[in-house]
């Protein structure tokens, strides 16, 4: 029978959501909030390039890489989450999710058509997964996650006193799949005068705050709060590697945390686990997969294979 442990707060990597309709200031926000974070920032942009022209921004001087990304469905968006994974970005800003969930309402519209007799309901039964699959790369990225959505206006129709029908505006709502604010620690809605509204929070410090034109130092308070807890496990850093040795080839889109930890036990990294030695670990990784690869080899010679190379 499983038991109950206490609970404790481990180390933990930001994952936040903003959302606001255009010219509120969402890019922006981000690129000052990861800033604040620190680190080395990595940003994918589906706003065909967009993101870029703060590159040369006459008030702050930031400093990120970025990835247009063309292909705009969630498998586009899932290998481009994965190559910045392996090339080490400690702050992912996503800008924005809203791309992506648009394409796949249309894919599960050509699905309902093609394939259920115009049942879009049953066609959900092939878009849920992927769904979900995208938001599993996105919780398990080894950094911190910064994403942006669209805004679109919500309308409700309620009966009046009188009983006729009228059109009620409820406020905005991320223009995402229902439930997407679920998966994040924070949600902040930004309006068009760039005021921040914190709609949820993990911290317990923030919640139902208004922030004037939130940057760098709210990324750094929320940087301090996440760098304070209990230091993960060995298991923890294997999840927090898998993805990123699942970018790189070396395990498949399926593989467990503990076909990780057997090629790892292989290797001079068997009994120390960290971020510390984690550049490292990734050369390993490598020249592992690579020798693996060209010779045929097992994991053993090719694991002893990579630790001479390395050690040479």
């Amino acid at each position: 029978m499983a038991s109950f442990v206490k609970a404790t707060r481990f180390l933990a990597r930001l994952r936040l959501a903003i959302f606001g309709p255009s010219g509120s200031g969402k890019t922006l926000t981000a690129l000052r909030m990861a800033h604040g974070i620190g680190g080395k920032i990595g940003l994918i942009d589906t706003e065909r390039g967009s993101a870029s022209k703060y590159a040369d921004h006459p008030k702050y001087s930031f400093s990120f890489d970025t990835l247009l990304l063309e292909d705009k469905t969630l498998r586009g968006y899932i290998e481009a989450v994965r190559s910045a994974a392996a090339a080490g970005y400690d702050v992912l800003i996503i800008d924005s999710l809203s791309h992506g969930w648009r394409e796949l309402l249309l894919e599960v519209e050509r699905a309902a058509r093609s394939k259920f007799g115009g049942n879009t309901w049953a066609a959900w039964s092939e878009g849920t997964p992927k769904q979900m699959a995208f938001i599993e790369t996105l919780l398990n990225y080894p950094g911190h996650v910064i994403a942006t959505m669209r805004s679109k206006t919500e309308w409700s129709i309620s009966k009046k006193s009188d009983g006729r029908s009228e059109v009620v505006r409820l406020g905005l709502a991320p223009e995402e799949g229902k439930g997407i604010e679920y998966e994040f620690d924070l949600l902040l809605e930004m309006s068009e005068d760039h005021l921040g509204r914190v709609l949820k929070d993990r911290t317990g410090k923030y919640q139902d705050q208004i922030i004037e034109m939130p940057g760098e130092q709210f990324g750094k308070d929320l940087a301090n709060w996440l760098g304070t807890g209990v230091a993960p496990s060995q298991e923890d850093f294997l999840n927090f590697l898998l993805p990123i040795a699942i970018s790189m080839g070396v395990l498949a889109d399926r593989a467990k945390v503990i076909h990780l930890k057997t090629i790892l036990t292989l290797s001079p990294f068997a009994t120390t686990y960290g971020r510390e030695n984690l550049d490292e670990l990734k050369k390993w990784l490598e020249v592992f997969n690579r020798i693996r690869r060209a010779g045929n080899l097992s994991p053993e010679d090719a694991a002893m294979a990579a630790t001479k190379e390395l050690q040479a």
